[in-house]
């Protein structure tokens, strides 16, 4: 029978709306090899390498009278030729207009009755490079064991690793009745789950969220932050369909030196470049900025799962923690020492908030009651946090697309409810690139924002300049009046 789609894949389909497409993706610039990339190649390429991602190939069937989540069925349809499209961009090709175009893009919602991906091949670029655009639905790409479509069509060499396709034939799509019987065996030990399903309209939420409080250990690290809600800000207003996208290019060396200087970690420091970014913006919009005042941030991490959790020899799961980002500190270091504890401090106390805590609430029920809690959980943005950041540290040597050499990648993190920005990094051969996801009527000055974290960057190493004068002058005071005190 089909893949049941477990809880949380659900819940990220459930939320779903006009304003909220609930798809993850972004954008990699490549530099072309000699012969040249075109639309066939790549989706030459695809063909070859979808065998490694066979969820690439299945659609999302709805259960009748939504008793049970959906199931994953073969797309008889599917065609690889339809997921992967080709634009162009028009003279001169600026990197303004790729964004512009990519938002465009990710501001689409996927069709729901095929395969739940897209990508595109953006040619035109002014330096003669390329770019391929790509758009996965958060449903498909199932916690840290899945993989990404993008991710398998990367080679460490120019040659590309050639790879016999597959024999894929459909499997023939259970009928209704078929579905139906299989959902049985998971609503019997529920009825009453079963019957505050049908009543959806009137069920209380609330007291069935009560009822799985005992299951969901992470409802209560929840429950504290809603109760210390984060400043009211920009960030958080009603937002649109439509979406504007940034971008800004960092080095690692740069964040290196500022660790080396002020200590913390590069993710630290990371954190206190973009805090610092978000202070200068905020004040362009006449915002306070004082002493005391923080954003939160919410930072996905990975965790460790121990084998009594899992029954089997463990695992990862994805989880997150809240972070107060120190906005109303003017003094860049004292920002990432700021930062640096807290994480020090909820990683030595394994107090992190587990994205799926609300969403996973509803999981015990049928579908309709699944989705009114996952519709819930989505709403919790702005009582919870200001902003999504995502950190995803990439190999540090070059790596290729069918001979063409990968030059960035940018990501484009998807907004919920309330929430106007988040901000998708990913450290790349040397590289770190930011990719700024917003609301394109609450964020009409993104690019003010875009040169708030070069312009925090640069304050971060002239402080890191100033700090090494003021040493060296301390020491070299130090010398002068030891030699001084020295009898002749």
């Amino acid at each position: 029978m089909p893949v049941r789609l477990s809880a949380l894949d659900a819940s990220f389909l459930y939320m779903e709306d006009a304003t909220t497409p609930m798809h993850a993706g972004g954008v990699a610039i490549f530099s072309p090899p000699p012969g040249g990339f075109d639309h066939e190649r790549l989706v030459r390429l695809i063909r070859q390498r979808i065998p490694f991602v066979p969820r690439y190939r299945q659609r999302v069937r709805e259960v009748p009278f939504h008793v049970a989540r959906p199931v994953w069925v073969d797309d008889e349809r599917f065609d690889v030729a339809y997921h992967v499209r080709r634009s162009a961009l028009p003279r001169p090709g600026s990197r303004e207009q790729l964004n512009e175009l990519v938002a465009r893009l990710m501001s689409r919602p996927l069709d729901r009755s095929r395969p739940l991906w897209e990508m595109y091949l953006v040619e035109g670029l002014d330096d003669g490079n390329f770019a391929v655009v790509s758009k996965s639905h958060q449903a498909l790409v199932d916690g840290l064991s899945a993989v990404d479509i993008a991710q398998v069509l990367l080679d460490p060499t120019e040659d590309t690793v050639v790879v016999a396709g597959d024999a894929w034939r459909p499997r023939p799509e259970p009928s209704d009745v078929e579905l139906l019987s299989s959902a049985v065996p998971e609503i019997a030990p529920r009825p009453a789950s079963a019957f505050e399903a049908v009543r959806g309209a009137v069920v209380d939420v609330s007291s069935a969220v009560t009822g799985a409080a005992e299951r969901t250990v992470n409802v209560l690290a929840a429950a504290v932050a809603v109760a210390r809600p984060p400043a009211s800000t920009p960030l958080n207003v009603p937002i649109g369909e439509q979406r504007r996208f940034a971008t800004v290019d960092l080095t690692l060396e740069d964040l290196k030196r500022v660790r080396t200087e002020f200590g913390g970690t590069i993710n630290d420091a990371i954190l206190a470049v973009l805090t610092g970014a978000l202070r200068s913006w905020l004040m362009t919009r006449g915002e306070p900025a004082s002493q005391g005042d923080l954003l939160r941030a919410l930072l996905p991490v990975s965790v460790a799962v121990p084998a009594e959790a899992t029954g089997d020899a463990g695992g990862n799961r994805v989880s997150a923690t809240l972070v107060d980002l120190p906005v109303g500190e003017p003094d860049p270091a004292v920002r990432l020492q700021q930062i640096a504890f807290q994480l020090a401090q909820l990683d030595e106390a394994n107090h992190f908030v587990g994205a799926d805590a609300i969403v996973n609430i509803a999981g015990f029920a049928p579908a309709t009651l699944h989705s009114l809690g996952a519709r819930v959980g989505s709403s919790l943005s702005r009582k919870v946090y200001n902003l999504v950041i995502t950190n995803v540290p990439g190999p540090q040597r070059p790596m290729y697309m069918a001979g063409s050499r990968m030059l960035a990648a940018y990501p484009a993190v998807p907004l919920t409810k309330g929430q106007a920005l988040s901000i998708g990094l990913v450290s790349y051969d040397g590289g770190v690139y930011v990719g700024l996801y917003t609301d394109r009527d609450a964020l009409a000055d993104v690019d003010v924002l875009v040169s708030c974290v070069q312009e925090s960057m640069d304050e971060m190493l002239a402080r890191r300049d100033r700090s090494r004068r003021s040493l060296r002058a301390l020491r070299g005071g130090a010398s002068a009046s030891a030699r001084r005190r020295k009898p002749s």
